[in-house]
């Protein structure tokens, strides 16, 4: 519609220089690496119980997402408008802005979505009053972030907050009424699974990994490892940046034995390699690696 265009031109115009800046930044807190600090530090610092709910919820809600961007199609502000509005890549995108597979559809907003499903939630775990203005904050500026980056229209963003909020409530109604972790897991990834008939952007195949292997190590941690949760300041801070070191570590090493021009091609072989890249990564940072945690918990003690 014509004045969401004009809105976000205004914006633009009105940040002028500072536009790009502002976009990427204030992107990152929604987009992959951000999430994952946030689901890290809850996960290996707070409460692991907690952690593990909010990454079902992201996960989940970034497979249904893309899903419903392959119905709508709709191309995002800067493919459509590119004489008047300016694109701001996403931090960690090196594809051109013209590549679909890379970049995906415009509605409805993830990253929208995504602050929006995992920050009321913890908002609701935490029960702090300073939680809960943290989260609107945070919502509300990685929603201005997508139009100031040209990457969605305001309509896009609205509805990402609203099917943000829809998911979490269907996976946090799953967990109270499907008592079964494996029947309830299994419900997860089957609704998932549809995308691969016809979604062929890479935001689908890498939550769809991250939902694979997510499910994959919370039982096999359960099983085989179950960490405890620590107070051990030092312990908090070996767990988050190992898990940080883990993730850059594998998800450059994985792609080692692939040409580039493949991985990069959009092609569903390369998709799928996407997947199964994305599935180890998180199988090893939360099936794997918390073994090591009780070497963690001696650091800062004295004696």
């Amino acid at each position: 519609m014509e004045w969401e265009v004009g809105l976000i031109e205004w914006i633009q115009r009105t940040l002028g220089s500072l536009n790009s800046t502002v976009g990427t930044v204030l992107s990152f807190i929604g987009g992959e690496i951000g999430l994952l600090a946030v689901l890290l530090i809850v996960l290996f610092c707070w409460r692991k119980e907690v952690g593990l709910r909010l990454a079902l919820i992201i996960t989940a809600t970034n497979t249904w997402l893309p899903m419903l961007k392959a119905a709508v199609l709709r191309p995002r502000p800067y493919m459509q408008y590119p004489d008047r509005v300016q694109g701001v890549a996403d931090v960690g995108s090196s594809a051109p802005l013209d590549n679909v597979a890379a970049h995906g559809y415009s509605f409805p907003s993830m990253h929208s979505a995504s602050v929006m499903a995992l920050f009321i939630p913890l908002a609701r775990e935490l029960r702090k009053r300073w939680m809960w203005i943290t989260a609107a904050v945070v919502i509300a500026l990685v929603g201005l972030s997508r139009a100031v980056a040209g990457m969605h229209y305001p309509t896009d963003i609205l509805a990402g907050w609203a099917l943000g909020l829809l998911a979490a409530g269907i996976c946090l109604l799953l967990e109270k009424k499907v008592k079964n972790a494996w029947l309830r897991h299994g419900i997860l990834l089957l609704s998932a699974l549809p995308g691969l008939l016809f979604v062929r952007t890479e935001d689908y195949f890498t939550s769809l990994g991250l939902l694979i292997g997510l499910i994959a190590a919370i039982h096999f941690e359960a099983k085989y490892v179950n960490f405890a949760d620590t107070r051990n300041v030092w312990a908090m801070i070996l767990r988050a940046a190992g898990a940080i070191a883990i993730y850059f570590a594998l998800n450059t090493l994985l792609k080692l034995p692939f040409p580039r021009d493949f991985l990069a091609g959009g092609s569903l072989g390369a998709l799928l390699v996407r997947t199964a890249r994305y599935a180890l990564i998180i199988f090893a940072i939360i099936g794997l690696y918390p073994k090591t945690f009780p070497l963690f918990e001696k650091i800062g003690r004295k004696g």
